[in-house]
């Protein structure tokens, strides 16, 4: 079935921007306003949130954008380690520069790049090296000496006074940075503590989409953060503090929750008499909660993501990417929510063509694939892997097939061009496997369109393809993740692989 709309991005954005501007002139200089989460491309939200726009955010800060400036923070130990964000497979310097690139498109631009926990590591030098010489400010910050428990270490000139002051104009500085540990936090508060040296009187607040405070504990959206998270050991809690304070209980989750007597400590010793939050809770503005219009739809949304996590982190495991207990986490969460596997419509009709390949013999080197994709009038079209192509590639030239009304006896591509790049591969690029991933046959197509009609009138329906979830037996190869991605098609699999080679050309 279509999937149901559950969220108003309408709504979200009045009740997100007037929130934002009153927190804006609770301080008389400026506020540092530290954006959790994804500000451009919230896959995660707008899966959980049918309705939510992935840029919404974007959208919230173009409203803003006369009263605001934005800093990205990079942790430097990740751009040593190249850590890959997942999403769009690309390592979070990468990120870095495509979300500068981004932010100019929507007409917003970067005030500075701050590289925290600088030590000199050679990979980030050489990212502050390519920023300065495009024109971008790029600051250093060193780890915070005292961090933290010596609160008057840390408030001192020695701490956060060690780091480099970035210079501001706007009332509201958004501090964001790629995935958790970026860096956002000491951020804002070395300018805070710049900014009260020097007699001024600005803040700070936090937007954090997830959890939602003010949905219930077991909430399905709020689960779903905890599955989004297993591999960090996050866990949601009611807030204490502000449960003590007001009476009221909202939803924090634990890191915050145990960081705040810490961070509360700091703030009252860089502001003195102006600190105003009891809570974590306090400190958010986030309006999330106010956008839903149609908690069923969101409620559904959220079993399936949780769902979709548990398959993610069974092949992360599998690949070495993360360890066992974020499998076992995810596990227990869907059973928390009376979900298992088999709840996501995909995963049978995928498991049954590769079933069927086995049975007709035609799978490629004895290996038998299935995939499946559930369109967005909720019917679900397979593919299986073949000598010519693999899974991901029949399943996509099937589905966009079915939406042109092309009968199935109709080639899209022709067998001797497939068999013609096969053979390019296997004895010009000494390539094991002649068998055409997603990348190599949407070319193939691309260059079928340019004489063949019906191959024209497919390649059309594409786009019809984002947002689609879909599923594999096999953990996908690199063109197929890569070919699905860049559709926007919602993608797991099973554990297996695809071939029994280590290493893939």
């Amino acid at each position: 079935m279509a999937k149901k709309i559950g969220f108003d991005n309408e709504k979200y954005l009045e009740e997100q921007s007037s929130a934002i501007l009153k927190r804006v002139k609770m301080f008389s200089d400026k506020l540092y306003l530290e954006f959790g989460g994804k500000l451009l491309f919230d896959y995660h939200a707008s899966r959980v949130l049918p309705g939510f726009d992935p840029n919404v955010k974007m959208r919230l800060l173009q409203k803003l954008k006369d009263k605001a400036e934005i800093i990205l923070c990079i942790h430097a130990g990740d751009i040593e380690r190249r850590k890959v964000r997942a999403d769009f497979g690309i390592t979070y310097d990468a990120d870095a520069f495509k979300f500068i690139d981004d932010l100019r498109s929507w007409g917003l631009d970067i005030s500075a790049v701050v590289v925290t926990r600088f030590a000199d590591q050679p990979a980030a030098r050489i990212f502050k090296n390519k920023l300065e010489r495009r024109g971008i400010r790029v600051y250093t910050h060193r780890f915070t000496k005292g961090y933290p428990t010596d609160a008057d270490l840390i408030v001192s000139d020695e701490g956060y006074g060690a780091n480099e002051y970035i210079p501001t104009k706007n009332p509201l500085i958004v501090v964001t940075g790629p995935g958790p540990g970026s860096g956002k936090l000491a951020t804002c508060l070395s300018q805070l503590y710049h900014e009260h040296k020097k007699g001024g009187s600005s803040g700070y607040a936090k937007f954090e989409t997830f959890p939602i405070w003010n949905l219930t504990l077991n909430h399905p959206v709020n689960v779903a953060y905890e599955a989004a998270t297993a591999e960090l050991g996050d866990v949601n809690m009611i807030d204490p503090f502000h449960l003590e304070a007001y009476g009221e209980r909202a939803i924090n989750y634990n890191r915050d929750v145990e960081v705040f007597p810490v961070l509360k400590r700091i703030l009252k010793k860089i502001m003195g008499d102006e600190l105003v939050y009891k809570s974590p809770t306090d400190m958010g503005v986030n309006r999330a909660g106010f956008g839903i219009v149609d908690d069923a739809a969101v409620r559904e949304a959220a079993r399936q993501e949780v769902v979709s996590r548990f398959f993610r982190y069974s092949c992360e495991y599998m690949l070495g990417l993360v360890e066992k207990e974020a499998v076992q986490r995810a596990e227990l969460l869907m059973k928390d929510l009376e979900v298992g596997p088999d709840d996501r419509r995909v995963v049978g009709p995928a498991r049954k063509a590769a079933q069927e390949a086995q049975q007709t013999g035609k799978g490629n080197k004895g290996i038998f694939c299935g995939a499946a994709i559930e369109l967005a009038d909720g019917s679900i079209v397979t593919g299986k892997n073949t000598s010519l192509m693999h899974a991901a590639s029949s399943m996509v030239l099937n589905a966009i097939k079915m939406l042109a009304g092309i009968p199935d006896k109709i080639h899209l591509l022709s067998p001797n061009i497939i068999e013609s790049i096969g053979r390019l591969k296997q004895s010009v690029q000494n390539s094991r496997s002649v068998s055409l991933d997603l990348e190599e046959i949407l070319i193939a197509l691309s260059i079928s369109a340019a004489t063949n009609p019906a191959a024209q009138e497919a390649m059309e329906r594409l786009k019809e393809l984002k947002g689609c979830e879909a599923h594999m037996t096999h953990i996908p190869a690199a063109g197929d993740e890569k070919g699905l991605r860049k559709l926007g098609v919602n993608l797991t699999s099973d554990t297996d692989f695809s071939t029994g080679s280590l290493f893939e050309a």
